[in-house]
């Protein structure tokens, strides 16, 4: 499955069944997913730190580091997706809400 035949209703659909199927309901409340999140966005940055912007964007080019980042991008939209899943966010309406709010705060002249 790609981004262009996957929806993000399905996307949520999998992580639901991954964490019910492991009973972790319990542990997802609304802050411990958050740290979750910046755990794992933290983590994505660890693999840039002390890296010139060239080299990063030579990383692109590298099987391995793009496996690791693959890794922590996954690991990074879970936490979106369980959040969203759990506590009923629309995450398509709550981007493009945000996009118009950002054209307002930031416009494009």
């Amino acid at each position: 499955m790609t981004d262009i035949d996957t929806t993000n209703e399905q996307m949520k659909k999998w992580v639901q069944d991954f964490c019910e199927e492991r009973r972790w309901d319990p542990y997802h409340g609304p802050k411990d997913l958050a740290i979750g999140l910046v755990t794992e966005a933290s983590e994505l940055l660890e693999i840039f730190r002390f890296v010139s912007d060239a080299d990063a964007r030579g990383m692109m080019n590298d099987t391995s580091a793009r496996s690791r980042i693959a890794d922590e991008l996954a690991d990074s939209l879970y936490f979106i997706l369980r959040f969203a899943q759990l506590y009923n966010f629309d995450l398509s309406t709550c981007l493009r809400e945000k996009i118009v709010k950002n054209a307002k705060k930031y416009p494009a002249d």
